[in-house]
């Protein structure tokens, strides 16, 4: 595809110049460039944008629940009258729609009575709430191209903090900013305007402290505290812009209301709760981004290796896996050393590390690195060779391979290499000189 001339030269200037040659405020300019190119290219792929309106579904039908849990968790500290103020917060762009639709939520969850659902109708409405964080989760998972999921223990510690901790921290900081506002403080004149600028900066704070505890604990892989404020940063500058841009857009919507009628506040909510969960992905793709520069590199990720280096690659990964085990140097085995030093992506070292752990060849510790799964010197390497080579769909091969001259061929090549390598051993492979 040929740029226009202005485009390229922006293109040629962010992707030209080696990251590791550059240095001070250059380097963090590119980075951020290619940051933000690369999660366009991925939104304009479609697939953050359809797992945004999935979680638009999935609130709709989870958010009453999730404010009932909550508002029974702010009930035992007090504060669960800020939930209205919340709500109103979160939907201030729909203007005075936003404080009708906080209005009928709130009416919702005061009535509802977790005594009188009984234990069965308490574990409905938990599993409603957290269906909506496993959902979330997923999408989060997506972003940082995960694809194994958590226990059911680290499930069950993770959503009860998201659901337990984070509403308390979030009313709590609402309540220190109506303090700020109320009368009492401003009647003094010299304090009124620096109060003022200290609420709208907590305002701030309060959203990218959010954007960073929810980018730190719902992936499933370590996230460097760095890299989730990096990303709360931008998402939570971009929600607040967003905000003002859609508090006008909702303003001069009397359209809306001409055709949809009443279903127009409906209609305005569904989109807000779109653009939020968009750019709350958005954050977390940029900080995927930022904790991973091996990625910045505007390629395709190789997903699908040519036979042979698929073969080179998991025996350089079986190879690295043994001596870093045997050296006593696990660190080594991490994933982002493999990926530094064998640069793949991070999608394709996944890939092959678990068709490696199914073949029963190496096993993941509790810190993250990856071991052998057992003595070495008892892994044949025609093993090894056998996953990477057939890989998961080595059952298409008898499905297509008809042609018995061909299969014949094939079964003879097998032979030559099982007669070369019998009875060698990984260990033996890897001290050869």
């Amino acid at each position: 595809m040929t740029l226009p001339l202005p485009l390229q030269r922006l293109f040629d200037f962010v992707w030209r110049d080696d990251l590791e040659l550059l240095r001070g405020w250059r380097r963090q300019l590119i980075v951020l460039l290619r940051i933000l190119m690369l999660v366009g290219r991925d939104l304009a792929r479609g697939m953050i944008t359809l797992r945004a309106m999935s979680l638009v579904y999935t609130t709709l039908l989870s958010f009453v629940p999730l404010l009932a849990v909550s508002f029974s968790v702010l009930k035992g500290f007090g504060v669960h009258n800020q939930v209205e103020p919340f709500l109103l917060e979160l939907l201030r762009p729909l203007g005075d729609k936003g404080a009708e639709i906080a209005a009928r939520i709130v009416g919702f969850v005061e009535k509802v009575n977790i005594r009188v659902l009984g234990a069965l109708g308490v574990a409905l409405l938990l599993v409603t709430v957290i269906s909506l964080i496993h959902k979330i989760e997923a999408a989060f998972n997506y972003t940082w191209r995960i694809h194994g999921t958590r226990r059911l223990s680290q499930r069950f510690s993770n959503y009860l903090s998201v659901l337990l901790v984070g509403p308390v921290l979030v009313f709590a900081a609402l309540a220190l900013t109506a303090s700020l506002k109320s009368q009492a403080v401003q009647s003094l004149p010299w304090l009124s305007e620096g109060l003022w600028l200290m609420g709208v900066v907590l305002q701030y704070a309060m959203i990218i402290a959010a954007f960073t505890f929810v980018y730190l604990l719902v992936p499933n892989t370590r996230v460097h505290f760095r890299s989730a404020l990096y990303g709360a940063v931008i998402a939570g500058l971009s929600w607040r812009a967003a905000g003002l841009l859609f508090a006008g857009f909702a303003a001069r919507s009397t359209s809306y209301t001409a055709i949809y009628s009443s279903f127009a506040i409906l209609l305005l909510f569904m989109i807000w709760l779109f653009v939020g969960w968009l750019i709350l992905l958005v954050g977390a793709s940029i900080a995927y981004y930022h904790q991973h520069p091996e990625q910045l590199r505007w390629e395709e990720e190789m997903n699908e290796p040519p036979p042979r280096l698929r073969e080179a690659l998991m025996l350089q990964l079986m190879r690295r896996v043994v001596l870093a085990f045997e050296r006593g140097e696990a660190e080594l085995a991490s994933e982002d050393a493999l990926i530094q030093r064998l640069g793949i992506g991070r999608e394709l070292l996944h890939k092959l590390l678990s068709e490696l752990q199914q073949g029963g060849l190496i096993l993941r510790s509790e810190k993250g690195c990856w071991l052998p799964s057992r003595d070495a010197a008892g892994i044949p390497l025609l093993e090894v060779l056998r996953v990477a080579r057939e890989g998961p769909d080595h059952a298409m091969l008898t499905r297509y391979a008809a042609d018995e001259t061909v299969t014949t061929l094939q079964q003879d090549w097998d032979s030559c290499i099982e007669e070369r390598l019998q009875g060698m051993t990984l260990k033996e492979w890897i001290e050869r000189p």
